[in-house]
């Protein structure tokens, strides 16, 4: 930073994920190159606590942290995101591939990080089956295919018709129509 340049929450949120980094490299004898790790920090995220992408080409991987994470989750429950992205770092430079088969959750309990996050936001929508004896449901934080146009969808668990709810509101619909029409009538509030 330059004199008069102010950090920024994504400044700390990648300096405590580096700094961390560094830890779990060191005393858990994990074989990253951090050298060839890239960090982001993501506004959008609201599903996903973390992810990590790599780029075969220039074989850098770039761990990207949700910010709205960062705000919601103590620092501990945080730092086992970032030890689960590195593990996907690992695997992606000593691999060329990542996924959460048995070797990465064998690396990933070696590192008491988890295979999966906790929610970390509200959904906006929830899919619901019509079908009475049945409770399959689905949240969705964006306007997915099966979001817009549920009459082209079915039931995961029975086959059975979808209705999405929009969750602040409680406007549910049942079609794609159903869609424009709730998104209109709730304007800024949609």
């Amino acid at each position: 930073m330059t004199d008069g340049e102010a950090y920024t929450l994504a400044d700390e949120i990648v300096a405590r994920a580096r700094i961390h980094a560094r830890e779990v490299v060191d005393e858990y004898e994990l074989a990253v190159d951090l050298g060839a790790l890239e960090w982001e920090v993501s506004t959008r995220a609201r599903r996903r606590a973390g992810a990590c992408r790599w780029y075969a080409d220039r074989e850098v991987a770039t761990i990207v942290l949700a910010r709205k994470a960062y705000e919601a989750y103590e620092w501990s429950a945080f730092a086992e995101i970032v030890r689960h992205e590195l593990v996907h770092a690992w695997e992606f430079q000593e691999f060329g591939e990542s996924g959460h088969g048995s070797r990465f959750r064998e690396r990933a309990a070696a590192l008491e990080a988890p295979r999966y996050c906790e929610a970390f936001t509200e959904p906006r929508y929830v899919l619901q089956c019509l079908t009475a004896d049945c409770d399959w449901r689905a949240k969705r934080h964006r306007a997915s295919k099966p979001v817009k146009s549920p009459d082209q969808y079915r039931c995961g668990a029975c086959s059975g018709a979808l209705e999405v709810e929009h969750a602040a509101s409680g406007r549910t619909w049942t079609t794609a129509s159903g869609y424009g029409g709730a998104k209109a009538a709730l304007g800024d509030d949609w």
